[in-house]
Formats: structure tokens, C-alpha cells, sequence
């Protein structure tokens, strides 16, 4: 990620404890603890079994029957809560305590949990669709957070986020930052920035998907492309 959130200026209004998004960051957690103990072949059954393999997702190779885990269609949802390694799982989990509360806010307790795994399941197709050979497994919430992302753009792109740039916290509009961001994914895809291991298209088909899908899935009182208001900013 090319900036790391601390706080947002964008006080919830409906809700009074964002239950799902804790929710998610808590079994997130345990899962990871559980992982953790997990000796190289466990955890490499882990990993093959409930991770994302494009290459069997869509038949051009078959995995070895004692590696599955579970049928090959409920992996796009699997996937989303392994993580590759503790900055991994932190650096979702943070995104999705700054984020998450305020497009739960928007959309309901269980309409997000809905939100949140439908993004996921798009940003994860997304990845299969642009690397349909590969055959590593694809694992982590970003995709998802990614759609909370786009939500959060289409809710409140006027609310301050303060986040850290290397050490120095520097407070920008969410469309600073988030712009930011998908400039980042997009140069991803080619290879120009960022990590080869990173999954940037299942960010960007995530991002999109929370743009899409926030309209239809908030609740009426909450607008699109809301100015804070002035109690807000003070």
C-alpha cells in the first residue's frame, strides 16, 4: 500500500458499534493464530486448499486430492480470510478498522458483511480471469478492502484521512489518497511499481466492484458523495 491510515475526520451516524467490520478483523486474527502454529506442510495444505488457484478455478489443472480442502467454487470466499503473514493480515485489518465502520455505518450490519464478501468475490474472479494459468493460491482481504475503498470514495470523498507517508502523517481528502492508491494498483498491473506478489488486479476488480455495488446497497438515508458536515469539520 503506497500510504497507511490512522485516523479518519468521518464520525459514524446510524450505528453505534460497527459489529461486522470487528467481527471480521477478530476471525481474521484467530484464524491467522491458528495458522501460525501450523507446521510448512500443514500450512502448505492450508494454503492449496482453501486459497484461490486460478489454474483450478477454471479446469486447467487439477489439484492432488489430499490438498482439498474444499470444492473449488467456495475458495473465491475462503481465500479472503488467510493472510500470508502478520503485515499482511495488519495492514488489511487496519484498512478495514479505518474504513470499514463508516461504509458499515452506510449500509447496515448485515448488508455490509453482504457487501464485503460479494467485493471480494469480484476482486478474487478478477484475479483468476487476468492470470488464469497461475497456480499459485491467491489469499488475503484486499480485495475486499479494496471495495470498501471504492465505497468509501462514493460515500464521503470530501472526509479527512490522516495516514502515514514512510513516518510522517500528512491529513488529505479520501480522493487524494484513494486516487493515490488505484494510480498505484494500476502501475502494479504492468509491473512498474509495487511487489510481484501482490494481487493488483484483484484490487482494482475489488475497487470497482465497491463503486458499483455501494448504490444498491446502502441504506436511503445515506447520500452519495456527502460533504462532511460542519459539526464534522469542527
Amino acid at each position: 500500500m503506497p500510504f497507511l491510515p490512522i485516523h479518519d475526520d468521518n464520525p459514524r451516524r446510524w450505528i453505534s458499534t460497527p459489529y461486522v467490520g470487528w467481527g471480521i478483523i477478530l476471525f481474521c486474527t484467530v484464524i491467522y493464530i491458528w495458522q501460525s502454529g501450523l507446521d510448512a506442510r500443514q500450512e502448505f495444505q492450508l494454503l492449496m486448499g482453501y486459497g484461490f488457484i486460478p489454474a483450478v478455478y477454471f479446469e486447467h489443472n487439477v489439484l492432488a486430492p489430499h490438498l482439498v480442502g474444499l470444492p473449488t467454487e467456495m475458495t473465491a470466499l475462503s481465500s479472503i480470510f488467510l493472510h500470508a503473514g502478520i503485515w499482511h493480515l495488519v495492514g488489511n485489518m487496519l484498512f478495514l478498522y479505518i474504513f470499514g465502520d463508516n461504509v458499515e455505518d452506510s449500509c447496515g450490519h448485515w448488508r455490509f458483511l453482504a457487501f464485503f464478501l460479494l467485493c471480494g468475490f469480484v476482486a478474487t474472479l478478477t484475479h483468476g480471469l487476468m492470470e488464469p494459468q497461475s497456480e499459485a493460491p491467491l489469499i488475503g482481504a484486499s480485495g475486499s478492502i479494496s471495495g470498501i475503498l471504492g465505497a468509501y470514495l462514493m460515500l464521503q470523498p470530501m472526509a479527512r484521512i490522516t495516514a502515514l507517508i514512510v513516518v510522517i502523517p500528512i491529513s488529505l481528502p479520501v480522493w487524494a489518497w484513494v486516487g493515490g492508491w488505484f494510480v498505484f494498483q494500476a502501475l502494479g498491473t504492468g509491473g512498474i511499481v509495487g511487489d510481484e506478489n501482490v494481487a493488483h488486479w484483484a484490487h482494482i476488480g475489488g475497487f470497482v466492484a465497491g463503486l458499483l455495488f455501494i448504490p444498491l446497497m446502502k441504506h436511503d438515508e445515506a447520500k452519495l458523495f456527502a460533504r462532511p458536515s460542519r459539526e464534522d469539520e469542527d
